[in-house]
Order: C-alpha cells, then sequence, then structure tokens
C-alpha cells in the first residue's frame, strides 16, 4: 500500500493548522516587539550624534551659526584684500619694500607692479610674521623705475 495516495487524517490537519498559528502569532509577536525596539535605539543613537538636542533647537543653532561662519566660496571675496606700497627705484639700483596688511590679517601672497621702466624682482617672500609681503626689485633701465609692491590679505 502507497502512504502517498492516502488523504491526511482530520488530527493531522488540525495538528498543522495550530502549528501554522503559533509559528504565525510567535513572528508577529517578535515584529511588533522588535520594530518600536529598533525605534527607539535609532533615536537614541541620533539624540547622542545631536547632544540631545531637539530638531527644532539645533534648527535654531544652525541658523545662528550660520551668521557667524563664512560663507560659501562664492563670498570669498570678502575675506580678501589687496594691500600695495608705492616704490621707486634709483638707475641701476635695488632696493626691498614691503606691503602691510590690516591688523589681524596675514598675507598669502604677494609682488611687485611696474608702472615705468623695466625692472627685475629679485626676491619675493613673507614678512617674519606674516602681516605683510617683501619684494627686491632691481632697476634694469638704467634710468629709475617706480611701481608698487602688494600683498594679498587673508582675514
Amino acid at each position: 500500500m502507497n502512504v502517498w495516495k492516502k488523504r491526511p487524517s482530520v488530527a493531522f490537519v488540525v495538528a498543522m493548522l495550530a502549528l501554522f498559528v503559533a509559528l504565525g502569532g510567535t513572528a508577529g509577536a517578535v515584529v511588533t516587539a522588535a520594530v518600536p525596539l529598533a525605534k527607539r535605539a535609532l533615536v537614541a543613537d541620533n539624540a547622542k550624534k545631536l547632544g540631545g538636542l531637539t530638531a527644532k533647537q539645533v534648527a535654531a543653532a544652525g541658523a545662528a551659526a550660520s551668521s557667524q561662519v563664512p560663507g560659501p566660496a562664492s563670498s570669498a571675496a570678502g575675506l580678501v584684500s589687496v594691500k600695495s606700497a608705492a616704490a621707486s627705484i634709483g638707475a641701476n639700483d635695488a632696493a626691498s619694500f614691503t606691503a602691510t596688511c590690516d591688523s589681524g590679517q596675514k598675507a598669502t601672497g604677494g609682488g611687485f607692479s611696474s608702472s615705468g621702466g623695466l625692472v627685475a624682482m629679485l626676491s619675493s617672500a613673507p614678512t617674519a610674521d606674516g602681516s605683510g609681503w617683501t619684494v627686491l626689485v632691481g632697476d634694469l633701465t638704467g634710468s629709475g623705475s617706480s611701481g608698487s609692491a602688494y600683498a594679498v590679505c587673508l582675514k
């Protein structure tokens, strides 16, 4: 006699139904218990990241901080200024000139711009304290030259 051709008994069907109901209830209980627990863990983790502040407090702090922090690169022009110092060099002579930044600013670059005559810039470097830029310029015309030393300053 082949076992597979027999129909399952009523007791077997009831037992299988009870098993599936029991497993379904357990799975449902696990999901309903785990979801709120996971949400609480996520909120607690975010609270640690935000220092215990609410979303409104973070937004208010961000708005206050944005007025104190320099803006994006498009507003960097307000952070940079160029200072210059007039320079005049005698015939076949060399001289050193320094352009100084405003108080609290640092020089990030500099150079020399000639307004008359042919000159050679022999050296170019920041001052020892970084508050200005010094250039050593030599006259090549034999009749004297003029121009200006400049410093690019950063606030």
